[in-house]
């Protein structure tokens, strides 16, 4: 099983669904194996998520792909196309967040509320009092980037600016505002990390579920043997989805559990 976290696991409140706890620990005490395959880097999945349990997490959309505690792939940005990317968002005056594996990355505007959410999830380079450019070689590898907008017009002036091998979608988290996104390396996304996990546990596509609401999920639910929309997804990732499970908020994730036998036991 793969599991989104936005809009799938949690609303957009940040408020996680008692059923879907049970249904992911339930599973697991059935024997199955259930990821989280979420475009937050890993220190941005907060701990009523983590502390749920998993067997192992598809992180940044699909930059890292984690089984059992153990990083088995790693999609980094090449330099250069980071590079361009930040220095579009700097002039530009955006706020943004580089995704590695071991912490986030926010440019000066965004320091303040993400150390407000991730605290020492934080990584340091300097850029607290200094200039907004950051030293790239002071960091590890970055799988993505998101970015802050309140503005309107911020989601289409990144998703024209940006060079065809980077790849726009509208972001999810509630933090990067009515406007925000996430840029990666075209062609990387949760559904290839989806593959990577599979060959390392020696199954195929068709031993796969996955389960989600927004646009970087659609890559994962085509790969999947089953691919699932939860009743709050747009038309979009219904339309690429095999079945449509109930929203967020009616217990959609337990639903569809429910429905492919993974459980048998009543809500806990």
């Amino acid at each position: 099983m793969f599991l989104d976290v936005d809009g799938t696991l949690i609303d957009h409140a940040e408020t996680l669904a008692p059923s879907a706890v049970a249904a992911v620990r339930g599973a697991r005490r059935n024997g199955h194996l259930v990821f989280v395959c979420t475009g937050r880097a890993p220190a941005e999945i907060f701990p009523p998520v983590s502390d749920i349990g998993f067997d192992g997490a598809i992180t940044a959309g699909g930059g890292y792909a984690e089984l059992g505690g153990e990083l088995i792939a790693e999609h980094a940005m090449p330099r250069q196309l980071l590079r361009a990317a930040i220095d579009f968002f700097e002039s530009a005056r955006i706020e943004y967040i580089l995704q590695s594996y071991d912490a986030v990355y926010p440019s000066i505007g965004l320091t303040a509320r993400l150390r407000h959410l991730l605290g020492d999830a934080l990584g340091d380079w300097g850029l607290v009092s200094g200039p907004a450019h950051p030293d790239l070689d002071r960091i590890p590898p970055v799988a993505k980037l998101t970015f802050f907008g309140e503005d309107p017009t911020t989601f289409s002036r990144v998703r024209d600016a940006l060079t065809p091998d980077l790849q726009v979608l509208t972001g999810t988290m509630p933090y990067l505002g009515e406007a925000g996104g996430e840029v990666s390396v075209h062609g990387i996304n949760k559904g290839v990390a989806i593959l990577d996990v599979l060959a390392a546990l020696g199954m195929g596509p068709d031993d796969a579920i996955a389960i989600g609401d927004s646009a970087n999920d659609i890559e994962m639910l085509t790969v999947a043997g089953v691919g699932i929309a939860m009743g709050n997804a747009g038309d979009a990732v219904k339309a690429v989805a095999d079945e449509v499970t109930t929203g967020v908020d009616d217990d959609g994730v337990w639903k569809a559990f429910i429905r492919h036998g993974l459980l048998h036991a009543p809500v806990e």
